[in-house]
This record gives C-alpha cells, sequence and structure tokens, in this order.
C-alpha cells in the first residue's frame, strides 16, 4: 500500500508528512486512515513526547481531493465528513502529547483547519491559508466554524470564511491565528527546536494545559478559577511537579518523565 503519510522520529519527536504532493496533499479515505493510524500509533508510543504534521512538495494540505468519488456532486458530504474528518479533529485534539502544524506551502479549505486544530502552528513565509469553502457552495468545517472566531475574531472569521481570500502567513501570524511565520529556509529548524523542547517538557501538564484552556472558553470566571484548583490539585502530587520544584532549587535542568 502507498505510504500517503510518511513517519520520521529524531529522538522524542515524530514527524507525520502528509505524501501526495502531486494532489497538493489533499485528502482522500485512504489518507485520512493512514493520518489516523499514525496518530493513534504516536499516541500509543511512550517514546514519543511531541508530533508534527507537515507537509510533502510545496504544499502543507489542500483539503478534500475533490476528484475523491465519495466527494462527488450528489454524495452525502455529512457521512464523508462524519466517517473521516470528525474523528481526525478529535483525535488531534484528544492527543496525549502536543501537536504542531508544520505549514510549508497552502494550507486550504480543511486543510488550513486541520492546521489550527493543531496545539501550534509554525509557518513559511510563503505559506498561505484559505478558507475556500464558499468558493464550492460550502461552509468552513474540520472545526472552522469553532476555531476561526476563537483564534482572530468575529469580524475577521466572517470575511476569510465568505470571501475565501488567500491569508498570507505574515499576516496571519500578526492577527494571532498562528503562533509564528519564519522564512522558508527556517522552517525545519525552527519547527524541530520547538519540538524538542516541548519534548523535553513536562507533557502530562503541557495536555493539560491545552485542555483547560479549551475548557475555560466555556466557563465564567469563577468557574475557570474553580477548574484551575481543580488541576492544580491534580498535579501538585506529580512527579514532574516535584521533579520540577527540586531542580529549580537545585538549579539543575530538570528531568520529566510523566507522559
Amino acid at each position: 500500500m502507498e505510504s500517503l503519510v510518511l513517519v520520521e522520529d529524531a529522538g522524542a519527536v515524530r514527524t507525520l508528512t502528509l505524501n501526495r504532493p502531486a494532489a497538493m496533499n489533499s485528502f482522500t479515505s485512504e489518507m485520512h486512515a493512514q493520518l489516523r493510524e499514525a496518530l493513534d500509533a504516536a499516541a500509543a508510543e511512550a517514546a514519543v513526547r511531541c508530533v508534527v504534521i507537515t507537509g510533502a512538495g510545496r504544499g502543507f494540505c489542500a483539503g478534500q481531493d475533490l476528484g475523491d468519488p465519495q466527494a462527488a456532486p450528489g454524495q452525502d458530504l455529512g457521512a464523508l465528513i462524519a466517517r473521516n474528518y470528525l474523528p481526525l479533529v478529535e483525535t488531534l485534539r484528544a492527543m496525549p502529547v502536543p501537536v504542531i502544524a508544520a505549514v510549508n506551502g497552502v494550507a486550504a479549505g480543511a486543510g488550513a483547519n486541520l492546521a489550527l486544530c493543531c496545539d501550534v502552528v509554525i509557518a513559511a513565509k510563503s505559506a498561505s491559508f484559505i478558507q475556500a469553502f464558499a468558493r464550492i457552495g460550502l461552509i468552513p468545517d474540520t472545526g472552522g466554524t469553532w476555531l476561526l472566531p476563537r483564534l482572530v475574531g468575529h469580524a475577521r472569521a466572517m470575511a476569510l470564511a465568505l470571501t475565501g481570500d488567500r491569508l498570507p502567513a505574515e499576516q496571519a501570524a500578526q492577527m494571532g491565528m498562528i503562533w509564528q511565520c519564519v522564512e522558508d529556509a527556517e522552517l525545519r529548524d525552527a519547527v524541530q527546536a520547538l519540538a524538542a523542547r516541548l519534548a523535553a517538557m513536562p507533557t502530562k501538564a503541557l495536555v493539560a494545559t491545552r485542555r483547560a484552556l479549551n475548557e475555560a472558553q466555556h466557563l465564567d470566571m469563577r468557574g475557570a478559577l474553580e477548574m484551575e484548583a481543580r488541576v492544580q490539585a491534580q498535579f501538585g502530587s506529580s512527579h514532574d511537579y516535584l521533579e520540577g520544584v527540586d531542580a529549580f532549587r537545585g538549579k539543575r535542568a530538570p528531568q520529566f518523565t510523566d507522559r
């Protein structure tokens, strides 16, 4: 079977590369299956402490391959989303390690929102994000309706979704949609440096941070304070907290092991 998702390990960092460069890494059902399988494998391996998702060739991901028979006019797109995109997003958001999107080129439609589902997005200067759905008579999916307003505000989200205009990576970083935009030649090194840094940090606490920030969006201040107290109570006796405090007091580098 053709490898539509390439897997590469560097220390505790696992890189998953979408591998349909001739089709700008657009999604087929088989690529969905292989990506979820690769994510599940990374989640199950204790040695993996950070995951990077990127694309082969000049694009990150152009979204759904419209040549896929399952996406043809007249097909049930709701069923396609329920079968492929919904479990992909849920898998990403529940990963037990941090996930970085290394956007090396165009991220369009579901590909753009796939990147935004990751914990941190770093993009090459030549990359761009396109909410291409309205151009073909659809609405944003792959979590776009939920993600965009929270990242850039209602007005910007609405304009991006209605126009389908190309948003350069540099502008995406300026408006807070992504974490960082770097020169193309620096993308790999920048991503690997951040991934190695996150892999050396207390993994359980990083994942709990993701969960807490998401949960807090649905709480008032009192509810957020109570949620924070519950989580801190849980981690206050953890190995990594004890190690972090001991390393701080001893002025040494901590060795975090919780996963």
